[in-house]
């Protein structure tokens, strides 16, 4: 089994990617597979409603001048798929949208493809506006009919500078939550 993580942060190994490696964590413990596909400095633009996804149904986007239809093949391969963001102006930041964007039309357009794999949501966040960032998520994984487990608390981790996340102990306890409810539900599921 193998789980998926995309990180969105403008920043590699920043407080996203500490948070996402904290469920990584859990879930190597039950001899689950990582890949963390941190976004940074690529370029990945929206979707352009071009709709070619709906004529071709070959489980890409049209688009092929960025990284977006590597992701859409690592989604594919993977049991589980992670999506985390930084909480930049009460929402996710601008590359995971796209990824979302694209990714989710493409997977729509070709039978829901990501229909019953394992997803789930995490946020790192300064002070305010996770819970958006999160209902972000969580709107992509439910519309591609994905089954999202829980935690003890939402899947938010609290830091501004990176590392900071590390200090707040809920947080982590939330990821490592995390991590063993998706463990749990993938071997359920298998």
């Amino acid at each position: 089994m193998k789980v998926v993580a995309f990180n969105g942060s403008a920043r590699k190994q920043g407080n996203t990617a500490i948070l996402i490696k904290h469920v990584f964590g859990e879930l190597e413990k039950e001899g689950i597979e990582t890949e963390l596909v941190e976004l940074a400095e690529e370029n990945i633009r929206g979707c352009t409603a071009c709709f070619k996804c709906l004529e071709k149904k070959d489980g890409h986007c049209a688009v092929k001048n960025d990284i977006l239809n590597d992701c859409i093949d690592k989604m594919m391969d993977a049991d589980g798929i992670i999506l985390g963001s930084p909480t930049y102006f009460a929402d996710i930041t601008s590359g995971m949208k796209a990824l979302m964007e694209r990714s989710g039309m493409t997977a729509l357009a070709n039978n829901a493809m990501f229909k019953h794999k394992v997803g789930a949501a995490v946020i790192a966040v300064r002070r305010g506006g996770a819970i958006h960032a999160f209902d972000s998520i969580n709107h992509f994984l439910h519309i591609n009919q994905m089954i999202v487990p829980g935690s003890s608390y939402w899947n938010v981790g609290l830091g501004r500078q990176i590392g900071d996340v590390e200090t707040d102990e809920e947080g982590i306890r939330n990821m490592k939550n995390l991590g063993e409810n998706m463990a749990w539900l993938l071997k359920k599921i298998r």
